[in-house]
């Protein structure tokens, strides 16, 4: 099944099930009000909006009505957590080789993540506001799972079964205050602003064989200002699945159920497939021209991010948005 939320019924929207063509939407009415409460007793309440989610796609759902992407909050309009990772071998390897540093020996057995901007998500429509074009924003299309509660010290095994819904997000990224920031030793900040989710998240057997090893195998397709950006293959060079980066997590404290994981930006060895992040495209320049040539984002650039199926349909639906300046507060 398909899940969205709506911008009505306070910050945690409303929740809808949603048709597997997009098209349609049907309000959870009398199961669950907002996608965190269907989580926290999810065991429960799946089934009854898996039933209500084959009603809408047999077209005999009650109150059913035609779906406005724009309507849309994030599907988890905010959350306890969202803990993000980097586990993409190339990108980690090509990013280090273009300052000079190595690799740790520790990736490769043990994930890079940190934890993330959680208290509020942008809509799919929503535009990325930004106050200063010269903190060097950045795009990056990445792949989330949504757990339930998961237990402190799971095997990557049993957190498999923790994961509940995949998605998307745009974890918008800006660069340029980043160097400063983890000269400190102590992590990001005010380089990770909100990020954007996908209009929809829905269950892993929505996804077919597309998902499989806890990874979802498919393109990540990037557009920026109408013009390909990337596609680069999520199911490749990914060197930690989705249950070994939620077993990380929950290393030493459980998670609550409505727990965000991301996969961090995807890259691939073939650059010919493109890239999901500015900074990505700019290393790639770097090793290859001896300096970026590509500029960060400005204000009034777009984005699109999405995820087609085999036939070429949008499974999440996609983030569509413009980068628009913030005004600062008057004094």
């Amino acid at each position: 099944m398909k899940l969205g939320s709506l911008k009505e019924g306070g910050r945690d929207g409303t929740l809808v099930v949603v048709s597997r063509d997009l098209s349609q939407a049907v309000r959870a009415t009398g199961i669950a009000s907002t996608l965190q409460q269907a989580l926290e007793d999810w065991s429960n309440i799946a089934p009854r909006l898996v039933a209500l989610s084959d009603a809408l796609n047999d077209g005999t759902a009650d109150g059913a009505f035609d779906l406005d992407v724009a309507a849309l909050a994030a599907p988890l309009p905010r959350a306890y957590e969202f803990v993000d990772g980097s586990a993409y071998l190339p990108h980690v390897e090509r990013v280090r080789r273009a300052r000079g540093a190595q690799v740790p020996e520790s990736f490769y057995t043990d994930p890079l993540m940190y934890q993330a901007t959680s208290a509020g998500f942008n809509g799919p429509r929503d535009n990325v506001k930004v106050v200063d074009e010269g903190y060097g924003i950045d795009l990056e299309a990445e792949i989330v799972v949504v757990t339930d509660d998961v237990p402190m010290a799971v095997t990557p095994e049993q957190a498999a079964a923790h994961i509940q819904l995949v998605g998307l997000v745009n974890d918008v990224s800006l660069r340029n205050l980043i160097p400063g920031e983890l000269a400190k030793g102590f992590g990001f900040l005010q380089s990770k602003p909100r990020s954007t989710l996908s209009p929809v998240f829905v269950t892993p057997d929505e996804l077919g064989e597309a998902w499989r090893d806890n990874k979802l195998h498919l393109p990540m397709l990037t557009h920026v200002n109408g013009e390909w950006f990337g596609a680069p293959e999520a199911g490749v060079d990914m060197q930690f699945d989705f249950s070994q980066l939620v077993a990380h997590v929950a290393k030493t404290r459980p998670l609550v159920a409505g727990t965000i994981v991301g996969s961090g930006t995807i890259a691939n060895e073939d650059t010919s497939l493109g890239a999901s992040c500015f900074a990505e495209k700019r290393t790639v320049e770097t090793l290859e021209q001896g300096k970026p040539v590509t500029p960060f984002m400005s204000f009034g650039d777009t984005v699109r991010i999405e995820m087609l199926d085999g036939q070429g349909r949008s499974i999440f639906g996609a983030i569509e948005q413009r980068i628009e300046r913030q005004p600062v507060p008057e004094a």
